[in-house]
């Protein structure tokens, strides 16, 4: 008999969570003659839609997922996790809870719609409803398809095919757009726009045309073939040049990212956080996001990553000379303005050069291109600044090498600054506490280790990257170079007037590709922003990256599964199949065992 230890999410939603109301209803509204659900939905139906939006902070910060198992981010202070090595299964905790999330967005938002919100309302709803569904498809494949509420103990959802998928919410989204009642463009708020349907119609088009138009060749070098048409590329070229609207990219990287510049018009979707907010008054509704990506720290900077998914070799060596984009994304200097430095971190944010320029370092991180010569005339100008500002500790000057190697200049406390005697790997490097360059791209200055950073989810450039692909894949190479060059130009990068002209600073087996460069942009202008797994595994270089730059991966074997097919996407949560009775040990995915019935 099967245990019903976990069943279908969005009948969790609808079943469990409204049966809490019910019973809430009942007992605390006797007096008034009784309320059910049903009453108190049906003449608040805009509670569910809130509901929808306050879900979906549940599955848009998954690290895990988002970034692990690709050529960017290594593990190593602590032990590698199951997604670097690809060894998670179906019973794995953090790809049940990243399905069920996503399923209770679903059922909030068709909860909404059940209860009658209407007008701009309705729209956001299944605007949410198909943003959800796409982060299924993206990590799951083909999912149940459900538009109706839940709110019974129903278990019979079948999968739906992927083609079926994605042209369900095509079809929802272009109705939307060519019926918008939604505001043309909103930055802030959190709400969907018109801006945003086109926005995630170029996304999920982009997507339909690499899952169905294109046929995998060979894994190891990402070799494909588009056998289906340039139909959805050509759609998501189109839509993703609706998103754009002929606006700019007018600010610089730093000023997008500047954590007092948030709802700048750069960024498209927004999940809103606010520190102010009612539900904080009563409990930490922080997202943490600030944390994910640097050494641990300790205490003595008033900062603390997680120590997981730092710098690979490859993103040492991704960032080019005059990028503006690595300073802002990297902290590369950690200032203090007190001697005992208890709040060296975050510092910097708040001042000017000037006043940067006469405050003492903890630590100065510089990346490869810098030459032996410009450190140490750096050190001259600056050693001053660096004397121990806490006991037992050396301030250090870091140097990033594009191979790997981590070179070290150490301070005394007579600021006298010496190279140390031998260079470290990054494995050793990693491995002590206060180590590794910090991504800074979502710190939150005022709330510090209590991030409220608004999680973008959907910003301006990578939209014009979007519209690169999809000309890419459509045969359209020099329109694909020309949204490119428009991101690097903006961020100081060389322009570039052909594939010839990208010199990379990295190793890659087989011929660099026009794809190549367009996953290095991406990476460098979406860096940290949990979507390296999704992109390499839409384009099919999810492989080929891995064996290459993945410290766990050595062979393609290292990613296949025990039915000897490579895991492409994550399998279908246990209970999933187990307690919903449409689907079945066949609608598992390829590279994983079936769940066996429990």
């Amino acid at each position: 008999m099967k245990i019903l230890k976990y069943i279908m999410a969005a009948a969790v939603a609808g079943t469990f969570a409204l049966a809490g109301c019910d019973d809430f209803l009942d007992a605390e509204n006797k007096s008034a003659g009784g309320t059910t659900a049903d009453d108190f939905f049906a003449g608040n139906p805009a509670s569910m839609l809130t509901s929808a939006y306050k879900s979906m902070k549940s599955f848009n910060n998954t690290i895990h997922l988002g970034d692990e198992g690709s050529d960017l981010y290594v593990t190593i202070r602590k032990p590698t996790t199951q997604y670097n090595n690809y060894s998670f299964d179906f019973a794995d905790s953090d790809i049940r809870s990243y399905y069920g999330n996503c399923y209770t967005t679903i059922n909030y938002a068709n909860g909404a719609l059940h209860y009658g919100v209407s007008g701009a309302q309705a729209q956001e709803a299944r605007v949410i409803r198909a943003y959800a569904y796409y982060c299924l498809t993206q990590q799951f494949g083909g999912v149940p398809y459900v538009t109706n509420y839940i709110n019974t103990a129903e278990r019979n959802y079948p999968k739906t095919p992927l083609a079926e998928v994605y042209g369900n919410l095509t079809a929802d989204l272009e109705d939307i757009y060519n019926n918008c009642q939604l505001a043309a463009e909103d930055h802030a708020s959190g709400r969907p726009s018109k801006q945003t349907v086109a926005a995630l119609l170029a996304k999920i088009y982009l997507a339909w045309g690499w899952d169905i138009d294109t046929q995998l060749d060979d894994a190891a070098t990402g070799a494909f073939t588009v056998t289906g048409g340039y139909e959805h590329f050509d759609a998501a070229a189109e839509w993703a040049e609706k998103a754009i609207n002929g606006k700019g990219l007018t600010q610089t990287f730093a000023q997008k990212w500047d954590p007092y510049n948030e709802g700048n018009d750069e960024f498209v979707w927004v999940i809103n956080y606010d520190a102010g907010a009612i539900e904080n008054t009563l409990n930490d509704d922080s997202n943490g996001q600030s944390g994910q990506y640097g050494g641990y720290y300790s205490d003595f900077m008033n900062v603390t990553s997680s120590s997981e998914d730092q710098q690979s070799v490859k993103s040492m060596g991704l960032f080019e000379k005059g990028d503006e984009r690595y300073e802002g994304t990297f902290m590369t200097t950690f200032y203090a303005d007190t001697v005992d430095a208890k709040n060296s971190y975050y510092v910097f944010y708040g001042k000017s050069e000037a006043e940067l320029a006469t405050l003492r370092i903890n630590t100065k991180y510089f990346p490869y291109w810098v030459t032996e010569t410009e450190v140490q005339d750096w050190i001259t100008a600056n050693s001053s600044r660096m004397a121990n500002l806490i006991a037992n500790r050396k301030n250090v000057v870091v140097v990033m090498g594009k191979d790997g190697t981590i070179t070290t200049y150490s301070c005394n406390s007579k600021a006298t600054i010496q190279k140390d005697s031998k260079t470290s790997t990054l494995e050793d490097f990693y491995k002590s506490t206060d180590s590794g360059v910090k991504v800074r791209k979502f710190d939150d200055p005022v709330n510090k280790q209590n991030c409220f950073h608004d999680i973008v989810l959907i910003d301006l450039s990578e939209i014009y990257l979007v519209a690169a692909e999809a000309k890419l894949l459509g045969g359209h190479e020099n329109e694909c170079l020309n949204y490119i060059n428009q991101v690097r130009d903006r961020a100081k990068a060389p322009v570039l007037g052909s594939l010839a002209d990208y010199d990379p600073q990295y190793t890659l087996s087989g011929t660099m590709r026009m794809l190549d460069l367009l996953l290095d942009e991406r990476a460098r202008e979406c860096y940290a922003q949990k979507i390296r797994f999704v992109d390499l595994r839409r384009t099919k270089q999810l492989v080929r990256y891995n064996i290459a730059f993945n410290r766990e991966i050595a062979s393609v074997a290292d990613m296949t599964g025990f039915d000897g097919n490579i895991k492409w996407l994550r399998p279908i949560p246990d209970a999933e199949l187990n307690n919903n009775t449409g689907m079945t040990g066949a609608d598992q995915n390829p590279g994983y065992v079936v769940s066996a019935e429990e």
